[in-house]
């Protein structure tokens, strides 16, 4: 990949995926929904590989929110067993290629099932240090945010910690991506404007990037453009630009 002359030259450490338009992806197809998420999932490896040979160490993936539970019954039990078979096709190689995956969300509305499986692709790669793919499951951004201050107010009644030592620094240790950098670009495809409650609390300083594409359709060359995009940022975290003497 060429970065643009004005950029800086750095690799987004943690990209997060919002990956909308399975459906509508789909329907323009005349094909069943399933087909599109089908196809959706088949971007996930080539993806994965493409951000760890760029640098990118983490890739997070809003598989499955809280609020898609909603869906149809028919729709949420295809997509738990596409979640099944894409675990059991791809683990070993993903293992074997050194990538560590993880899982963010609730497991307790989950099948016992499926619960033992995440458990196991996790366990059978937490050694990996070359990439990590965390996939959110179940997962919302108010609920992070929630169970991370009950987890403090839990420990303060218990007198485990102070109520004063409370600090954004320890309410992010209890959330569900502590052990990974916070994302610094944040990739939503199929033309949505939203966050849809996906890591409100992380992407606090995050490059927002929105692309019309579908999905299925979504590229390594329009990842490219987006790392692009946030390589050509100066990243101020609120502060101003450093001054430079002429």
């Amino acid at each position: 990949m060429n970065l643009p002359a004005n950029t800086t030259g750095k690799a987004p450490q943690h990209i997060a995926i919002i990956m909308d338009g399975n459906n509508r992806w789909a329907k323009k197809r005349g094909v069943p929904g399933p087909i599109g998420h089908r196809a959706g999932a088949d971007v996930v490896k080539p993806l994965m590989y493409a951000c760890r040979d760029r640098g990118v160490k983490t890739l997070t993936l809003f598989a499955f929110s809280s609020e898609n539970w909603q869906r149809p019954e028919t729709e949420v039990r295809a997509l738990m067993a596409l979640l099944s078979r894409y675990l059991r096709r791809e683990i070993k190689e993903l293992a074997a290629d050194g990538v560590r995956i993880r899982f963010i969300g609730r497991r307790d509305r989950v099948s016992p099932r499926i619960a033992k499986l995440l458990e196991q692709s996790e366990e059978a790669t937490h050694h990996n240090t070359e990439a990590t793919l965390v996939l959110a499951l179940d997962y919302g951004g108010r609920w992070d945010v929630s169970s991370a201050a009950a987890s403090l107010a839990k420990d303060v009644a218990d007198g485990r910690i102070n109520a004063d030592d409370i600090n954004e620094q320890l309410l992010s240790s209890r959330m569900s991506l502590a052990d990974q950098p916070a994302p610094d670009l944040c990739i939503r495809t199929g033309g949505e404007w939203r966050l849809s409650n996906f890591l409100l609390w992380q992407f606090a300083y995050a490059e927002l990037w929105f692309t019309d594409t579908l999905w299925p359709d979504f590229t390594v060359d329009e990842l490219d453009m987006a790392i692009s995009h946030f390589s050509s940022k100066e990243r101020r975290y609120g502060g101003r630009p450093a001054e430079t003497s002429a």
